[in-house]
């Protein structure tokens, strides 16, 4: 087991190795997941784990639970041995706890998504708080995640990486963004309300 006081994974150097890079982006991504819902029940995100078994990506996923009395956070790979407890992760700019509660509205849906528009997703730079745990409290699902949102929340998402993909210089990464802008598109044409034919 992996137990870790997130304090120690802020503002690394520039000159940090390589590992401890991406355990850093790999602890302070399952604890955006892990605030992005109410604490007390396991539930299964849709993050993938971090290791690579003889060189192949594990096909596992994060399983979390987070208790706020004592602050901790709890999560194991739903395949492999990988497990851990994360400390010292409040009031940190990865704690996207809401005021009362952070689950998703009452009249959000389900939209399912790839890994990879997910992941581009989790890679916006200029998410507020809201769209953040929208993305972070995805779930894992047999063809890949489900994102829950309502209109607004989904309209609020799909304005970010629009505005994210107009101003990316890289093309590779604008292409994966212009791919999670049609998907998201696509969802949010088919939750609103067809207009009323004319008679």
């Amino acid at each position: 087991m992996f137990v870790s006081d997130l304090r120690h994974f802020l503002d690394l150097p520039d000159d940090a190795p390589g590992p401890a890079r991406k355990m850093a982006d790999h602890l302070s991504n399952i604890v955006r997941a892990a605030t992005a819902v109410p604490a007390g029940a396991s539930w299964v995100s849709a993050l993938p784990c971090r290791r690579r078994p003889e060189r192949r990506p594990c096909p596992g996923r994060m399983s979390l639970c987070r208790l706020d009395v004592p602050a901790r956070i709890e999560w194991h790979c739903t395949t492999c041995d990988d497990d851990g407890v994360i400390s010292g992760w409040e009031g940190s700019h990865f704690d996207l706890r809401a005021p009362g509660s952070a689950a998703a509205p009452p009249s959000a849906v389900e939209i399912p998504v790839s890994d990879e528009v997910l992941a581009a997703l989790r890679d916006l730079l200029l998410l507020d708080a809201a769209c953040e745990r929208l993305v972070y409290r995805a779930r894992a699902s047999e063809a890949g995640a489900v994102l829950t949102a309502d209109e607004a929340g989904l309209e609020e998402l799909v304005g970010f990486v629009a505005a994210e993909a107009n101003h990316e210089p890289n093309r590779r990464r604008q292409q994966r963004l212009d791919h999670a802008y049609e998907v998201l598109s696509d969802a949010l044409e088919a939750m609103s309300p067809s207009p009323p034919r004319e008679h």
